[in-house]
């Protein structure tokens, strides 16, 4: 254990001496108040440590103690459902002993110590096991069956194993190893900055599907995928992530407020327990972990919020569950580095962030991935990242939102003046991109339909054709363009209105199966095709534009479940019928 004292106090940033037995990124404990901080930068014995709590008030030569360990949270029952800061302080508990703002210094445990859980073993006296088997469960919410795994670098015979109610640290069994007995409770101990290990890395190849149909249609994410979402201040980062969060196939969703403002994670953390999750019934809260650091919380924390949200997402992917992890917003946490960096007088890089800003983004997104997880029965488990950006005026130019873009595969480049026409989600079509589409082909046309691809690129075609023309009509008028084109651009509003723009708070529009996508995206390329065959026999633009048919294509997206293929018929004849009648009757 290295002691030191206080040398310098700059903002969240404390130079200590005397610190040569000290390592870097040990947890330190500073001054009196014991603070919690981490070892950023090593000279000789003197040590620039971060610290995650409010310096002011420390003055040199106050004791600065390393407890010869890196900052690491605590994975076991408990995890679920809890609120906590970006060092793993669960808020709640924080909140009885001091009160509604935190005190400096305050110590409570991560996971309660005092609750009991219900150990239910899975093996037997005399089995041998090796590091990431399961010995047994604990129900920790009526939707999450905690797995209790066995710990990396541990491997051997069970020596003993006990079913009851136990805390978390209580020893639950004994693993006999070659170096001795490993006594393995409910809980163990992961260091943030290291990536949890497993067994195989798979190949992205399945999506992860949103009920948001200009994602799952046009910009898909594979389970495992890297994701981001920048926008700027309005344009619906947060909803977007709050519908991901709630709609997403994924078993266990892990939500960092990083750094955003304290009314928007108010929100979540009012909203959240309240949502019903649509695959339960239950609460949304019985398969989340929230992580709240806000604006005005201590800058360096941010940092570790990340890590530590990634880490316990990381710890239920191998359990062999898929997770959704959301960081609201990454440009906070660049912002913490930049001012980390600029303190420690650092050489900056473009816009003052430090040069290394690409490569702490690369590490962090690169924790996410779909594995083969360790343990020999083989579970599949994957982490899906999606982060949110928050670029100055929306301004995507700029160091972090071009660093992110070179790491992730799918870009939702949210639009202001889509929000501003209440367009949501404002995810614009013609910037955003998905690079999963040649991976995830394979999947949609065996699970879904085998013409999928062949529709999603024949809407994107014409919403890149409606951009063009455009431009032409803004320059002479809608009166200058032909009947085909005209029809183009009627077709591209009826994908824009009736398929890309969706109802976060609508009950049936919230929510779109992959069927519903397939058979709206047929209905308005069936308008589409019999309006153009009805064009080269000399039709009248005007007359096909305002068939009645149209609004019913519009209100197939408000159509349950259980009636589409019922709808889908009725619209799809009334097409044909109309068409034909309007011909019939020489209207054109």
């Amino acid at each position: 254990m290295a002691i030191g004292k206080i040398l310098k106090v700059s903002g969240p940033l404390v130079i200590a001496e005397g610190m040569r037995d000290a390592n870097m990124f040990d947890v330190v404990r500073v001054s009196d108040k014991k603070l919690i901080g981490e070892i950023i930068e090593m000279h000789g014995d003197k040590a620039s440590v971060q610290v995650y709590e409010e310096t002011s008030g420390l003055g040199r030569g106050e004791p600065v103690v390393s407890t010869g360990e890196p900052l690491s949270v605590e994975l076991g029952p408990g995890l679920i459902g809890s609120i906590f800061d970006g060092i793993q302080r669960p808020l709640d508990a924080i909140m009885r002993i001091s009160g509604n703002n935190i005190a400096r210094g305050v110590e409570v445990a991560s996971l309660e110590r005092e609750r009991m859980w219900k150990f239910t073993p899975c093996v037997n006296v005399g089995d041998k096991v090796i590091a990431g088997d399961v010995v047994g469960t604990v129900k920790e919410t009526d939707v999450v069956l905690h797995k209790i795994m066995v710990p990396f670098g541990v491997e051997g015979e069970i020596a003993s194993i006990n079913e009851g109610e136990f805390h978390v640290d209580d020893t639950v069994c004994t693993v006999k190893t070659a170096k001795g007995d490993v006594h393995m409770s409910l809980m163990q101990k992961w260091p943030v900055r290291r990536g949890r290990p497993y067994a195989k890395k798979l190949s992205p190849d399945k999506p992860l599907i949103t009920g948001q149909r200009v994602i799952d249609s046009m910009f898909p994410i594979a389970k495992g995928g890297v994701a981001a979402i920048p926008g700027p201040f309005g344009s619906g980062k947060t909803v977007t992530q709050h519908q991901l969060a709630k709609w997403a196939e994924a078993d266990i969703v892990v939500y960092i407020g990083c750094g955003e403002r304290g009314n928007e994670m108010t929100d979540v953390l009012n909203e959240f327990p309240e949502l019903i999750d649509p695959h339960t019934g239950k609460s949304l809260m019985e398969r989340t972990v929230l992580i709240a650091n806000t604006s005005d919380m201590p800058v360096a924390a941010r940092e570790a919020s990340i890590y530590t949200g990634i880490t316990i997402a990381e710890y239920f992917r191998d359990m062999g569950y898929s997770v959704a992890l959301m960081a609201d917003s990454t440009s906070r946490w660049a912002e913490a580095l930049r001012e980390m960096s600029g303190r420690l007088e650092e050489m900056p890089g473009e816009e003052g962030y430090p040069a290394y800003l690409g490569s702490r983004l690369a590490q962090f997104y690169e924790r996410a991935g779909r594995v083969i997880s360790l343990g020999s029965e083989g579970r599949e488990g994957a982490l899906s990242a999606i982060g949110a950006v928050s670029p100055p005026g929306g301004d995507i130019s700029e160091p972090v939102s071009q660093a992110t873009l070179r790491i992730v595969k799918v870009f939702w480049g949210l639009d202001a003046s889509l929000a501003y026409k209440r367009h949501f989600p404002a995810i614009n079509w013609l910037t955003s991109y998905s690079l999963y589409l040649d991976l995830l082909s394979d999947w949609f046309k065996e699970n879904v339909s085998e013409d999928w691809m062949e529709l999603r690129g024949r809407l994107m075609g014409l919403l890149q054709d409606e951009a063009e023309l455009d431009e032409i009509v803004k320059l002479v008028g809608m009166d200058a363009l032909s009947s085909s084109d005209r029809l183009k651009m009627e077709t591209a509003r009826s994908i824009r209105e009736d398929f890309l723009h969706q109802l976060a708070f609508h009950e049936v529009d919230t929510y779109t199966s992959l069927k519903k996508q397939h058979l709206l995206m047929k209905l308005i390329l069936k308008y589409y095709d019999e309006a153009t065959a009805i064009l080269d026999k000399g039709g009248d633009i005007e007359k096909i534009a305002s068939l009645a048919v149209r609004e019913q294509i519009g209100r197939f997206k408000y159509v349950e479940e259980k009636d589409i293929n019922e709808q889908f018929e009725i619209i799809n004849s009334e097409i044909v019928k109309q068409m034909k009648e309007a011909i019939v009757k020489e209207e054109f």
